[in-house]
C-alpha cells in the first residue's frame, strides 16, 4: 500500500520514473517534475524519494557531487583486485590510495571489499609479499635498535608480559616473570675479537651531559638481568650478579646463559663477521 502525500502529487509514477532515467541527481528530478524554486527543498526531495523507493525505481546512475555513480562503483569493485585498480575504472588518482568517500559509498551499497584491502601497485596481487621490503638486506649496523624488540618477543612467546618504560630508565624492559617483575638491560655487540665478541655492560652515570666520561658498572641491585645479543645474533640472558662490577665481558665465557638464536632475521643473506676491532654497539 503506497503512503499518502500532505499534497496530492502534480506528477504521475509514469512521470516519476522517467524524470529518474533522465537525470543524474535528485535536484535534476525535482526540475524535471515541475518543482521549480522549490527543486533543492528537503521536504520536498523526501517525498519524492520516499516514492520511488516505494516503487522501487533505479537511481543508482546519480552522480551527486561524484564523477561516477553507484552502478560504476559496483563494478569498479567487482572487477578489480586492488582498491588502486578500482579507482584507476572510476578515473580516480591512485597516489593516496582509497579516498574515505569511495569507501564510505561502498560500504553503503554493501559491496564486499575484502579483496580489494591489499593498497598495492597496480598490477601486484594482494598475495605477492612486497617486493620492496623483501629486497631489504639485514645488516648488523641496525642490531642496536633491534635489539629491545627481539629482546621483548623472547619474553613474549614465553608467556611473560613485557613494557617498555615510557621515561628514561637504567633498565629497558619490564618482564612480569614468574615469581616477580623482573628489570632487564638489553646489550648488543658487533665488535669482534681474536677472543671473541665483546661486548659493553657498562653505562655513562650522566647520560645528559655533553661529555659523558668513562663508563661504570651498574648496580646490581636496579638490574635483574642482562639480555645480551652478539654479532651472530646468539641471545644470552645474564643474572646481574654475574657480571657485577665488570664494564665489559667476552660473551663466550657466558656460554650457559646462552637461549637462542635469531640469526633467521638475517634470512639467506647472513651478515659476514665483521673484522677485528669493528666499533662496539
Amino acid at each position: 500500500m503506497s503512503r499518502s502525500f500532505p499534497h496530492p502529487p502534480s506528477w504521475t509514477d509514469a512521470q516519476l520514473a522517467e524524470a529518474i532515467k533522465a537525470s543524474t541527481h535528485w535536484v535534476s528530478v525535482m526540475r524535471e517534475l515541475g518543482y521549480g524554486e522549490r527543486a533543492s527543498s528537503a521536504g520536498a526531495i523526501r517525498i519524492v524519494r520516499r516514492r520511488a523507493d516505494e516503487l522501487g525505481l533505479d537511481s543508482s546512475h546519480f552522480l551527486g557531487k561524484r564523477r561516477w555513480s553507484d552502478a560504476e562503483l559496483r563494478h569498479a569493485v567487482s572487477e578489480s583486485a586492488t582498491w588502486n585498480e578500482a579507482l584507476m575504472r572510476l578515473g580516480l588518482s591512485t597516489n593516496s590510495g582509497a579516498p574515505p568517500h569511495v569507501k564510505a559509498n561502498a560500504i553503503r551499497l554493501g559491496l564486499d571489499t575484502s579483496h580489494l584491502n591489499q593498497l598495492s601497485h597496480v598490477g601486484r596481487q594482494p598475495t605477492e609479499a612486497p617486493a620492496e621490503i623483501c629486497q631489504l638486506k639485514a645488516d648488523l649496523k641496525h642490531l642496536r635498535v633491534a635489539a629491545p624488540a627481539v629482546a621483548a618477543a623472547w619474553f613474549a612467546i614465553r608467556g611473560c608480559a613485557v613494557s617498555f618504560p615510557a621515561e628514561p630508565t637504567v633498565y629497558d624492559l619490564l618482564v612480569d616473570a614468574p615469581g616477580a617483575i623482573t628489570r632487564v638491560q638489553v646489550k648488543t655487540t658487533t665488535f669482534y675479537t681474536k677472543y671473541g665478541w665483546a661486548v659493553g655492560v657498562g653505562h655513562h652515570p650522566d647520560t645528559h651531559a655533553k661529555k659523558r666520561g668513562r663508563r661504570v658498572a651498574y648496580d646490581p641491585d636496579v638490574i635483574d638481568l642482562f639480555f645480551v645479543i652478539d654479532g651472530d645474533l646468539t641471545m644470552y640472558l645474564i643474572p646481574s650478579r654475574a657480571i657485577a662490577g665488570r664494564v665489559q665481558v667476552l660473551v663466550r665465557t657466558y656460554k650457559r646463559y646462552i637461549v637462542g638464536n635469531a640469526a633467521g632475521l638475517l634470512a639467506a643473506a647472513a651478515a659476514v663477521r665483521p673484522t677485528l676491532g669493528e666499533a662496539s654497539a
